[in-house]
């Protein structure tokens, strides 16, 4: 009898209140008060830490311990969760989380080994497990258990949790990706499961993810833990009900109607819970319909966090409450009046006597003690090893300056133990010792100085790699495909019809490539690009849904991370402002938090510039810029250009935006040849137009404006360059702009978002990082859009973003310079 057997059976014996003195039952129960009780020290000592000094901030899952195993015992190899940084003894309890990577994690230990969720990047209590091997090929995801990587912003895992449970559903009804995609599922019997905490329900993105779960009728388990408390703030203030989970009766399904179903659980009845969760399995695994899991009666023995003392905001009485209803006291009184009646005889036997259970109790507070301090050793050895190297150096400077008694000085510092527990501490030091050395030379000094680069730099990757993907499918390495173009033919079409074809060959080239958002499906998107395509390949594939743009970047979000292609289309760029904090707290950062062992490698597909209305003028790219590092920003002049991303993007593995221009769609343009064949490449400029008296950088629908002023320019004798950017992240990777400044001398920008939006950053790459400042003979400059966002009608757009004349007036300017 396997575990998962020994699992059911006593889930059936427990529901028909039938009991077996067999080992197996017993041996299970008192794991599991174990492993609670091991959870449990876990919180007390981690919080210990933290108020030590030795970590810098806790966050535990202490009071939710009984339903977060309970739940793990129906969470099966290929399901996935979407959860809250308190799941820790759930993470346990599927055996992808141990007590030395708990406080491997709390230390912040930059060892990836040691901390597998994110190598020291996240703070304690944000689990991930790895979805990569090293070289960012995916690993078997059907074979493992699997827990996309937390984030910290309250109900922002709730988005990703639709994408995660609609794979299913699509494997499930996809048969023709059973072997191509048998990785990432067993015929589409996966289970999401998302959880979160009482106060975090109210957040519109629990609601908007709730809403869709209803409508798409996915197979996800969503449990819901209440303490009564978010933060310091009770439930009186979060909710009208007095039970929250009765605001959800709207979407409780009937006989006619689908919906979600919902059950409200005590989280201190181990019994009532396996009921409970062995249900919701059934209906969610075995009907893919949503289950909400309200777990009720839960506490937080040591509140909120570090930062608080839940004592300042819980009235004696509730803390009085807490004490005597905490889950592991009530699963101890269980075990302990809980008897067995044995095989053919009327004898009732304990499980457990109270001597039994403080054996267990002190096991558990001795083997987290154990894994906690091996844990710390191993996060302080390559620090020691970093200042012992350290003092060596210095010890050198020492003999070599010894008038310089600061050196002395930092010695001592560095032999103070308790002094340094942080490598910072130790680069403090030695950095101050070089630039007060700035002027002294000797051997010791270049030794000391070639370490600390080396050193310096070796750290450096271990807290800033994977931005992006590094791996060889990295949409970067993509190389370029021209676009191919008959001689023979003169047909030039609009703008949508590029795309429409393209979008066509695409979706013949990827079986697994699924396209959605609102207006999409039927009228094939607001301008028509998808036009027929979803009579054509299915409402499977090509699907419309409702307005609710974090969400339908979180189905991408979830898609992609199970092996899905999505292309996610919102509406208008200016609607991006929806969905910013999801693409900015969990797709920007995923590869990066997760140190490369997670990837999410959606498409979003937008639209913007120079439509006009205050609502739709969308050039927003400074915003986006700043928000978005780890997602690339592409931003094509035309649609063959776009229709080129698009391709190079699915050859790749990264994230990206692709904001087409909305007055392109009914501009011709000629007709390529080889559809779903030819690339644009990522991070290269363009020069579209080659000339020697000024150079002249822009994108998107801006351009157009600049050649046409260039031309009239021409006419007055200034020859410009024309430099197309085509993607804002990555910029310029070859640098190619500056080779233009060498031989124009003069730089204008042309932007249409806000001054100092993306304008600055233009002038920061092409200035700074490319050195272009010393090819100048004149101040670059820039032209911008007003402060203001554009008001209605063409003399609003005219007067409030750049026109032609706005840059022939404004190259006149700089050439006054000469």
């Amino acid at each position: 009898m396997n575990q998962s057997d020994e699992i059911l059976d006593l889930n059936n014996l427990i529901i028909n209140n039938k009991y077996n003195s067999s080992f197996y039952f017993q041996k299970i129960i008192l794991n599991d008060y174990k492993l609670a009780r091991i959870s449990r020290e876990a919180s007390i000592l981690g919080r210990k830490e933290v108020l030590n000094g030795k970590a810098k901030f806790g966050i535990f899952g202490d009071g939710k311990e009984i339903p977060q195993i309970v739940m793990s015992k129906i969470f099966k190899n290929g399901d996935f969760r979407s959860g809250y940084y308190r799941d820790q003894t759930f993470m346990m309890a599927i055996g992808v989380l141990s007590v030395r990577s708990f406080f491997s994690q709390l230390y912040a230990h930059s060892d990836l080994s040691a901390d597998p969720s994110s190598s020291g990047r996240m703070m304690t209590s944000h689990f991930g497990t790895r979805f990569l091997n090293h070289d960012g090929s995916w690993k078997n995801l059907i074979f493992q258990k699997n827990s996309s990587s937390d984030i910290s912003s309250t109900a922002s895992q709730m988005p990703r949790l639709l994408g995660l449970a609609q794979a299913s559903k699509i494997y499930k009804n996809f048969k023709n990706l059973e072997k191509t995609h048998k990785i990432f599922s067993h015929k589409g019997n996966e289970v999401a499961f998302g959880t979160i905490g009482n106060a975090s329900i109210s957040e519109g993105l629990f609601w908007e993810t709730v809403n869709a779960a209803s409508v798409l009728q996915i197979p996800i388990i969503l449990s819901i833990w209440d303490d009564e408390y978010g933060i310091s703030v009770s439930n009186k203030y979060q909710f009208s009900k007095k039970n929250l989970s009765d605001l959800l009766l709207g979407f409780q399904r009937t006989k006619k109607e689908n919906g979600i179903e919902i059950f409200r659980v005590n989280g201190s009845s181990y019994m009532d819970l396996i009921k409970t969760y062995f249900k919701a399995d059934k209906v969610a695994r075995g009907e893919h319909v949503p289950v909400v899991i309200h777990v009720t009666n839960l506490t937080q023995p040591q509140g909120h966090s570090t930062s608080s003392s839940h004592e300042r905001y819980k009235s004696k009485e509730r803390l009085e409450w807490e004490m005597k209803n905490d889950g592991i006291k009530k699963f101890r009184d269980w075990i302990l009046n809980l008897k067995f009646k044995t095989e053919g005889s009327l004898k009732l036997d304990n499980i457990a006597d109270i001597n039994s259970l403080e054996k267990i109790e002190k096991e558990a507070k001795e083997y987290v003690l154990r894994e906690k301090e091996i844990a710390w050793n191993s996060f302080q050895e390559p620090i020691k090893k970093i200042k012992n190297e350290a003092i060596n150096f210095l010890k050198e400077l020492e003999y070599t300056f010894p008038y310089k008694k600061w050196i002395n000085k930092y010695v001592n510092k560095l032999l103070n133990i308790q002094y340094i527990h942080t490598k910072r501490s130790i680069f403090h030091i030695i950095r101050k010792s070089i630039y007060k050395l700035y002027n002294e030379n000797s051997y010791q000094k270049e030794k000391l100085v070639k370490w600390f680069k080396e050193t310096y730099e070796k750290e450096q990757e271990n807290y800033s790699s994977h931005l992006h993907s590094q791996s060889d499918n990295s949409s970067i390495s993509v190389k370029e495909v021209l676009p191919i173009y008959n001689k023979h033919s003169i047909i030039e079409v609009d703008g949508r019809i590029i795309l429409r074809d393209n979008f066509d060959k695409l979706l013949e080239l990827y079986p697994d490539l699924l396209i959605f958002g609102e207006d999409v499906g039927k009228i094939g998107d607001v301008n028509q690009s998808l036009e027929g395509l979803q009579k054509k390949y299915g409402e499977s594939r090509i699907f419309d849904t409702g307005i609710r743009e974090s969400t339908i970047l979180g189905q991408g979000i979830g898609l992609s991370m199970r092996g899905l292609r999505p292309i996610v289309d919102i509406q208008y760029v200016d609607y991006i402002l929806y969905a910013l904090q999801i693409m900015s707290d969990d797709l920007a950062c995923l590869q990066y938090r997760t140190k490369g062992g997670q990837k999410a490698p959606v498409i979003i597909r937008t639209r913007g510039h120079r439509l006009e209305g205050i609502w739709h003028s969308g050039s927003p790219m400074g915003g986006l810029i700043n928000y978005l590092r780890g997602i690339f920003i592409l931003v094509p002049r035309n649609m063959v250009k776009a229709a080129g991303f698009y391709n190079t993007l699915l050859s790749g593995d990264d994230p990206a935006i692709v904001i087409e221009c909305l007055n392109g769609y009914r501009i011709k343009e000629k007709v390529p040849i080889n559809f779903g064949e030819f690339k644009t490449p990522i991070g290269i400029v363009e020069v579209t137009r080659i000339g020697k008296d000024i150079t002249i950088v822009t994108y998107g629908s801006t351009w157009r404006i600049v050649h046409e002023a260039s031309k009239e320019l021409y006419n007055l004798n200034i020859d410009t360059e024309i430099i197309d950017v085509q993607s804002l992240l990555p910029f310029d990777l070859k640098k190619d702009i500056v080779k233009s400044l060498k031989k124009t001398n003069r730089l204008l920008v042309v932007d249409e978002d806000v001054p100092g939006g993306a304008s600055a950053f233009i002038l920061q790459k092409i200035l700074e990082d490319q050195g272009g400042y010393y090819y100048l003979d004149s101040p670059p400059s820039t032209i911008t859009a007003k402060e203001h966002r554009p008001p209605y009608g063409s003399d609003g757009d005219y007067f409030s973003k750049p026109s032609v004349e706005n840059i022939v007036e404004k190259v006149f300017d700089i050439l006054k310079y000469n």
